[in-house]
C-alpha cells in the first residue's frame, strides 16, 4: 500500500501514476512492499524531524525512517518541497524529474543502497536514473 501524505500545498497531480511507477521500482529491486507513506511538507516541517529524531540541525530534502519486515518493505519517506523545488533549479531540471529523483534515492535507501561514501554515491546516481527511466515506461 502507497500513501500520500500532504502537509503543504502541494499536491501530486497523478497519484496512480506515481503509485504504479513506485511498485514497479520496488518490484525491479526483488522487494515486497507492505507499506510505504510519503509524506511532503515544508522545510521547516523536515528540519524539526531532522532535529528531534536524528539530531541534525540542518535542512535536507528527504528522510527515510525504515520499518522493514525483511523483504516486506514498510517506511514513512518525508520530503521538502521546498527543497526539491531550489535543487530542481539548481540543477537545472524540472519539479517532476527532481521530485522524482528523490523519491527513487528514498526508495533505493529503503532497499539497502547508501551514500556516503563516493563509490556508494555513484551507484546510488545510477540507481536513481534507471528508476527515473522507469517513469516513462508505459505501466
Amino acid at each position: 500500500m502507497i500513501n500520500f501524505f500532504y502537509e503543504t500545498a502541494f499536491i501530486i497531480k497523478e497519484e496512480t501514476r506515481y503509485e504504479a511507477w513506485v511498485e514497479e521500482v520496488v518490484s525491479s529491486e526483488e522487494k515486497t512492499l507492505k507499506e510505504l507513506n510519503f509524506i511532503f511538507c515544508d522545510d521547516e516541517y523536515l528540519l524539526k524531524i531532522n532535529q528531534e529524531y536524528l539530531g541534525h540541525d540542518a535542512y535536507t530534502d528527504i528522510i527515510t525512517f525504515v520499518n522493514d519486515e525483511g523483504k516486506n518493505l514498510q517506511s514513512d519517506i518525508f520530503i521538502s518541497v521546498e527543497r526539491v523545488k531550489d535543487n530542481a533549479a539548481k540543477y537545472e531540471v524540472s519539479f517532476e524529474e527532481e521530485l522524482k529523483r528523490v523519491m527513487a534515492h528514498g526508495i533505493l535507501h529503503l532497499v539497502g543502497y547508501n551514500d556516503k561514501e563516493e563509490e556508494e554515491r555513484r551507484v546510488m546516481r545510477e540507481k536513481e536514473e534507471e528508476k527515473i527511466n522507469m517513469f516513462h515506461v508505459e505501466q
